[in-house]
């Protein structure tokens, strides 16, 4: 019988952003990535994490776009908040249809696809080995799903906040303009906030902070990699205090 891999974690918040499943499309939802993506989540809840998600809206609708065109900032913010809830029923279907239990919670009440947002349910859905996945951002305008996510986390009682990007981790500037750029090991929050690194939004990061919650940056392009992550293995970045 082989031994069972030993991961670092026992609960985490996995935050992707929606472009994340767009694969090479322009837009919308591709499929096979969105499939690929819940293949990863299984590996890593057949170890037995307990898995929270949050899953952006980018890929269908993003609410400052929107405001940028001239649209009211605050009907923009609420498109983009229904967008979450189109991605995380695409994961849900994908995660049962590898056989993972799962439930998409709403911070907007929308009965009739997913629960509403009750703490102590939520934490009994973990528990019981579910993945919760949390749509509609915090249902409030002017937040992030980045701010979402680190909410979530806290009031979840994760240990750390894995953000999934189409990099491996932090760098000074953007890799893919500039060859010259540097990959962090690990950064500081304050440092993130000072050289304004592109993480997550500033809200986010202080609100990580304040609760010395770890983000963990890396690339979920690679196949195994966030197992790998979880044990400590791979390439990544570690936003600490």
């Amino acid at each position: 019988m082989s031994e069972t891999p030993k991961t670092t974690f026992k609960r985490v918040m996995l935050k992707i952003s929606g472009e994340a499943l767009m694969g090479d499309s322009a837009f919308g939802l591709h499929p096979p990535t969105v499939e690929r993506i819940a293949r990863e989540v299984k590996i890593v809840h057949d170890l037995g994490v307990e898995i929270c998600m949050v899953i952006g809206g980018g890929n269908i609708f993003r609410g400052l776009q929107g405001s940028a065109q001239g649209m009211e900032r605050t009907t923009a913010d609420y498109m983009g908040m229904l967008a979450t809830v189109m991605n995380a029923l695409a994961m849900q279907s994908a995660l049962e249809k590898l056989g993972v239990y799962c439930r998409v919670i709403s911070a907007i009440r929308m009965d009739e696809v997913a629960e509403p947002y009750i703490r102590r349910r939520a934490v009994r859905h973990l528990e019981k080995k579910r993945v919760c996945i949390f749509a509609a951002g915090t249902g409030n305008p002017y937040f992030t799903t980045d701010t979402a996510a680190t909410l979530r986390a806290n009031e979840m009682a994760c240990e750390a906040i894995f953000k999934g990007t189409k990099v491996d981790g932090v760098y000074d500037k953007d890799p893919v303009k500039h060859a010259d750029a540097v990959r962090y090991d690990a950064v500081t929050y304050d440092e993130v906030l000072a050289k304004h690194l592109k993480v997550m939004d500033a809200s986010a990061i202080a609100l990580a902070r304040d609760n010395n919650l770890p983000i963990i940056v890396f690339s979920l392009d690679t196949p195994g990699g966030f197992k790998g992550i979880l044990a400590g293995e791979g390439t990544y970045t570690r936003v600490h205090e």
